[in-house]
């Protein structure tokens, strides 16, 4: 079987690695049932909970103005908004998303200023003392499925959704 279970060091929690071509997905590959997933080699790290302990999963949609930390993106080399108008611009996608994870992710795959928009915003899990102050708060003060109003850091202006 080409199909291992491994542990993320940066996450702590499982993934599946296919020993032959190098793939890797946090999802059962395709075709594969659970039962079958049961039998790999270091299926027994299926089991660990999928929240490392004192962690938080989060996405966020960051825009970022002229007063950011690194005023440029990988839509713009030269952002010069200000954040007056980095907030109208996010406030004007918060009343677009309400409260739907999807629309979250469709806004932050195309808006975000993070090369996290990859992902729909998706940053994974982390620990207290990882992110910047405001947004560590945030993410720590949301129930999953929730969605922050508008923060601020040094790197701009965010929405923030806990995703576990």
């Amino acid at each position: 079987m080409t199909w291992e279970v491994r542990l993320s060091n940066s996450r702590g929690v499982p993934y599946f690695f296919n020993t032959e071509t190098k793939e890797s997905t946090w999802d059962l590959p395709a075709g594969m049932s659970p039962e079958e997933a049961k039998e790999l080699p270091g299926a027994d790290l299926l089991s660990r909970p999928k929240v490392p302990a004192g962690q938080v999963r989060a996405s966020h949609l960051l825009v970022k103005h002229s007063g950011s930390r690194r005023p440029s993106s990988w839509k713009e080399a030269n952002i010069t908004r200000s954040k007056d108008e980095a907030i109208d611009i996010l406030k004007g996608y918060q009343a677009e998303i309400g409260d739907s994870a999807e629309k979250f992710a469709e806004l932050a795959s195309v808006h975000s200023d993070c090369s996290s928009h990859e992902k729909g915003g998706d940053l994974g899990f982390f620990g207290h003392g990882q992110m910047q102050k405001p947004f560590e708060e945030a993410a720590y003060g949301l129930e999953v499925g929730q969605i922050s109003d508008i923060i601020s850091t040094d790197s701009g202006v965010h929405l923030v959704m806990r995703t576990a």
